[in-house]
């Protein structure tokens, strides 16, 4: 029997497919347990329309980061820090503080996860730093680090 899942079931499928099951094994566990609806044109028709949203949001959120990720290419971020004499920090500069920065700078509101510093930065200078903004979209920066002036 061909039934669409309702929500993801394990070693069967993922929400939203069509797949083939026994038709006791739907009738006493999936359709009871709300875990599949039988597959009907209706139904298989308003999958495919799913899949077409889905498959638009998904185009439009990856030529956004494509735009971003152009926009951004080769700006620095600056960032004032504590440090010492010889140009070493108390402490060292985090993904936070560079996110943080990145947004003010040049507005682009960026998850922290996503930035990747590489070793931790603990001198003041420049490093390049990648950012993602989307799964297989990512650009490089450069992260210029300088001493808080007093």
């Amino acid at each position: 029997m061909k039934v669409v899942l309702l929500k993801d079931v394990k070693n069967i499928g993922k929400r939203d497919e069509i797949v083939t099951v026994s038709d006791g094994y739907a009738r006493n566990f999936l359709f009871p347990q709300r875990l599949a609806a039988e597959a009907t044109e209706g139904t298989i028709k308003e999958i495919g329309k799913k899949r077409a949203a889905q498959d638009a949001r998904e185009a439009e959120q990856l030529a956004e980061a494509r735009k971003k990720a152009d926009s951004l290419k080769g700006k620095v971020i600056e960032l004032a820090v504590k440090c010492g004499s010889q140009g070493r920090l108390y402490g060292s500069v985090t993904a936070a503080e560079a996110a943080e920065a990145l947004e003010k700078q040049h507005g682009v509101a960026v998850d922290r996860r996503k930035i990747d510093l590489g070793e931790p930065i603990r001198e003041v200078g420049d490093r390049e730093i990648s950012i993602r903004l989307h799964p297989g979209v990512s650009t490089v920066m450069t992260l210029r680090v300088k001493p808080l002036e007093k």
